[in-house]
């Protein structure tokens, strides 16, 4: 299949859907990216907020939400967004991936995640397009997560309308966000921004450096400041495996007073 792709940062927790105003940006270009693209038949989505030491599908039929957050206020924990799961989609990505040698598994009692329901219910406020979330592994390896995007591609599915978002964060050093007129700090952040942009967006770079520019990206200016863990940059990973080329579009933002980047692959695409 020939999927659009979709890297996204996702904000803090359910902040983008309380009207904070740090969120703004953010909602404003998850609309303009939702309005640039075919609404998709079907969605995987591989969250930052879901490891498991052997990668995971979800499989219900009508997953539940997790609220996988604390502190918030109280309406945050009465966010609905009942979209259906799709358990026969889940089980051809399942045998697709095993096919690659990545062994699987299904969940049928996990539910959907903030790093799933608070970016679609932006989106896609409907709630009409079934969804199916893919865990990273828990070993949060680059390269493992580059191959997983490249064996989700090779699925033969019905339909070629499909969107695969990563939902993570471009930046996420939870220090860094509440530390106030920091410029060194800042300054981090928009070095390694240049330098993610650069990388996913380039077409002076070839396949075999982007890939490689990925795996080794700690090496990068200021990276292991912007992710002291990297399982918010990992969705990304899998998001360049699958797309195999520059990207098509790349949207920066706000968020938290943080630079922030998205990348889109449109589908149908020759790979360059």
């Amino acid at each position: 299949m020939d999927p659009t792709v979709l890297f996204l940062s996702h904000g803090g927790g359910p902040l983008p859907l309380l009207g904070d105003a740090k969120h703004l940006e953010m909602n404003e270009t998850l609309l303009k990216i939702a309005s640039k693209i075919p609404k998709p038949d079907v969605i995987i989505l591989v969250s930052a907020h879901w490891e498991e030491d052997i990668p995971t599908l979800t499989a219900a039929s009508d997953p539940s939400l997790i609220y996988d957050y604390y502190g918030f206020p109280e309406a945050s924990y009465a966010i609905q967004y009942p979209a259906k799961g799709q358990p026969d989609f889940a089980r051809g990505l399942k045998e697709q991936l095993q096919k690659e040698g990545i062994k699987t598994n299904l969940s049928f009692e996990r539910g959907f995640d903030h790093g799933m329901f608070v970016p679609l219910k932006i989106m896609y406020p409907e709630a009409d397009i079934p969804c199916v979330q893919l865990s990273l592994a828990s070993s949060l390896d680059p390269e493992f997560h580059v191959k997983m995007g490249r064996s989700i591609k090779k699925l033969q599915y019905d339909s070629d309308n499909i969107l695969l978002v990563g939902s993570g964060f471009s930046f996420h050093n939870m220090k860094a966000f509440f530390a106030k007129g920091n410029s060194d700090m800042n300054q981090m952040n928009l070095d390694f921004d240049v330098w993610l942009q650069a990388t996913m967006s380039s077409r002076d770079i070839s396949e075999e450096d982007r890939e490689e520019n990925l795996i080794r990206w700690n090496e990068a200016s200021s990276a292991e400041f912007c992710h002291p863990r990297n399982e918010h940059l990992l969705p990304l990973h899998v998001c360049y495996g699958a797309a195999g080329r520059p990207s098509d579009e790349t949207f920066s933002c706000q968020i938290f007073e943080k630079q922030a980047s998205m990348f889109l692959w449109n589908a149908a695409q020759e790979n360059c």
